[in-house]
C-alpha cells in the first residue's frame, strides 16, 4: 500500500503564517502560482504533483475578503481537479461570520452562504479558529475544528505577567461570556461582563453598566474580533469609569478596519494583544499592538487531523 501523504497550499492571504506552519510541520509549501489576470480575475496553477494527497490549503478570508474568498474556493477546485485525495480548507479567520443570522428583515445570513461555496468548491473538512459564534460550524455539512484560543491567552497572561492577584477578565457584552468565563476558569480569575444599553431608536450606546467589581482592578478585556475598536474603546472607557486601574484587551482576530489603529492608539487601552490569524503591515510596527503566533498550534492540529487522531485531545474543549 503507498503512504499517503501531506502536502500544504497557501494563498496570498497570510503567507508570513503559512510559512510557520510550513516550518512547524518541517514540510514545504507547494509549488503554485496564485495571482490574477490582466482583467483582476484568480489565476491558480499547480505547479507540482497532488494526485492522491492530502491537501491543507492555508488561506484565511481576512480583507480583501472577496479577493482571498475567491482565491480559497479556486485553490480547492484546483486541487480537485488535480485529483487530491482530500482537501481540508485551513481558514484561521472565517470572512462573512458576523453575518450568522437574520437580526432584521430582508437581510442574508452570509455566514452560511460562504460555507456552502466552501462545501461546492469540494473542500472536505474545515479547521477554522475562534469562529464569532460556534453555531456557525453547524451551516457546513462536512466536519469543522474550531479551535479555541483562551489557552493561548492563557499561556501568554502567565508567562507575561508575575501577579495575577489584582486581575479580572471582563467580556464585553453578554454574547462572549462563553470565551472569557473559559480564560478566567483556567487563570483562576474572577469575572465580570458589560451590560450595554442603546438608544430607544436602536443605535448608539446610551449606557455602560459593568456587572461584577472591577474597581481597583487591572482588566482583561477578552473578544474574538478587532474591527474598527469602537467596541473595546467604549469597553476600556466604562471600566475606567466604574474604577479600574488599566484595561488591557485579548482579541483573536486584529482586523483593524477603517482607523482602527489611530482610534486604539489614542484610546486608554493599554495595549491590544491578538494572533497572527491575520497579517496586518500597520499594526505589526505599533508598540501597543503585540502578536502572539498561532502557526504550531494549527501545525499540531494539521498533524492530528492527517493522522485521524482526536483534535479535541489536543484542544480539550470544556
Amino acid at each position: 500500500m503507498i503512504g499517503r501523504e501531506l502536502k500544504l497550499l497557501a494563498g496570498n492571504a497570510n503567507r508570513p503564517l503559512a510559512k510557520e506552519i510550513s516550518a512547524a510541520l518541517g514540510i514545504e509549501l507547494c509549488q503554485a502560482t496564485v495571482g490574477r489576470f490582466s482583467d483582476g480575475e484568480v489565476r491558480v496553477k499547480i505547479d507540482e504533483t497532488v494526485r492522491g494527497a492530502d491537501v491543507f490549503v492555508i488561506q484565511p478570508t481576512c480583507p480583501p475578503v472577496n479577493d482571498n474568498l475567491m482565491e480559497l474556493l479556486i485553490m480547492i477546485d484546483a486541487l480537485r481537479r488535480a485529483s487530491a485525495r482530500t482537501v481540508v480548507a485551513v481558514i484561521p479567520y472565517y470572512g462573512y461570520g458576523r453575518q450568522d443570522r437574520k437580526h432584521i428583515g430582508r437581510v442574508p445570513i452570509s455566514a452560511r452562504l460562504v460555507a456552502n461555496l466552501i462545501e461546492t468548491a469540494g473542500a472536505d473538512r474545515v479547521l477554522t479558529m475562534e469562529l464569532h459564534v460556534g453555531q456557525i460550524q453547524g451551516f457546513f455539512n462536512i466536519p469543522v475544528d474550531n479551535l479555541r484560543t483562551d489557552p493561548v491567552f492563557a499561556d501568554y497572561i502567565t508567562r507575561t505577567e508575575e501577579d495575577l492577584s489584582d486581575m479580572i477578565v471582563v467580556s464585553p457584552d453578554v454574547g462572549g461570556m462563553g470565551r472569557s468565563r473559559r480564560l478566567a476558569e483556567q487563570l483562576r480569575l474572577p469575572l465580570a461582563v458589560l451590560e450595554k444599553r442603546r438608544n430607544s431608536d436602536g443605535t448608539g450606546i446610551r449606557q455602560i453598566r459593568a456587572i461584577g467589581e472591577v474597581s481597583g482592578k487591572r482588566v482583561i478585556l477578552i473578544d474574538d474580533i478587532v474591527s474598527t475598536g469602537e467596541t473595546l474603546v467604549h469597553a476600556a472607557q466604562a471600566l475606567l469609569d466604574h474604577g479600574a486601574v488599566e484595561v488591557s484587551a485579548c482579541c483573536t482576530h486584529g482586523v483593524f478596519a477603517q482607523d482602527a489603529i489611530r482610534t486604539l492608539k489614542d484610546s486608554p487601552l493599554k495595549k491590544v494583544v491578538v494572533t497572527n490569524t491575520i497579517s496586518h503591515a500597520q499594526a505589526e510596527k505599533e508598540d501597543f499592538v503585540e502578536y502572539i503566533p498561532v502557526g504550531e498550534h494549527l501545525a499540531k492540529t494539521i498533524r492530528r487531523i492527517f493522522e485521524n487522531k482526536s483534535v479535541s485531545h489536543l484542544f480539550p474543549l470544556h
